[in-house]
């Protein structure tokens, strides 16, 4: 299974894909079951799993289970080189370009680089981008950066260009778990205008009107995460 060659395919056919965000913090080994059964009733077609902090050491067990129990891809979402298992199907090789803080653009991915070739885990390289949704998220507090105002789209456009131009295959626009607002539609629209990439946008994303609108304004993949956990979808 190829996953990158599906996101590809997403764009080049302008279909348009469901991921829900399993927080490995949140879930214990004997919920997956009960939890993959709540997934398949949203039709999502791809499961992330990932979190920005982990305190329990059972991500290894919570990516076995899912991929035992669930027909759809399990794709590994990182906050850190601890969550890395060879059971995914892939794993987002997130660099946060967004930032200045050379750990999460660099140093962190030479941590993990050795590891992910050993295990022969299919890495799709990701621009990831924060941008400003209210109050500040984990992500933000945990890299300590910054995100890009909302305002700014010209700033987001210019982030997601050299994004492309450094070589990712990928361009993840993230307002954070539990955003107060998702990112901006016209920041999407203009992203989506000038990217040959597939572009994935997540966070802050409440109901399933607001799916269909972020995959109008050009987002090919649409993430779900804490509204999933809150029994909305």
């Amino acid at each position: 299974m190829n996953i990158y060659a599906e996101f590809q395919d997403l764009k080049h056919n302008q279909r348009k894909a469901l991921a829900i965000l399993i927080d490995p913090d949140r879930l214990k080994p004997s919920e997956v079951k009960k939890t993959v059964k709540k997934i398949n009733k949203t039709k999502a077609d791809y499961i992330f799993v990932g979190g920005s902090f982990i305190s329990h050491n059972h991500f290894k067990k919570i990516v076995k289970k899912l991929q035992k129990h669930s027909d759809l891809p399990v794709i590994i979402f990182p906050g850190s080189t601890m969550q890395i298992s060879k059971k995914a199907d892939a794993l987002l090789f997130l660099s946060l370009i967004s930032g200045r803080n050379p750990e999460y653009l660099i140093g962190k991915q030479v941590e993990a680089a050795p590891i992910l070739q050993q295990i022969g885990l299919e890495t799709i390289s990701t621009g990831y981008i924060l941008v400003e949704n209210g109050h500040t998220t984990s992500v933000e507090y945990i890299t300590n950066t910054k995100p890009i105002p909302r305002r700014k789209t010209g700033l987001a456009l210019a982030t997601a260009l050299a994004g492309q131009m450094l070589g990712h295959k990928l361009i993840y626009l993230e307002a954070g778990s539990g955003a107060l607002e998702s990112v901006p539609l016209s920041m999407i629209q203009k992203i989506h205008k000038h990217l040959n990439i597939p572009l994935i946008v997540g966070g802050g994303v409440k109901n399933r009107q607001q799916i269909l609108e972020i995959w109008n304004a050009g987002a090919d993949i649409v993430v779900v995460g804490t509204a999933f956990e809150n029994g909305a979808f």
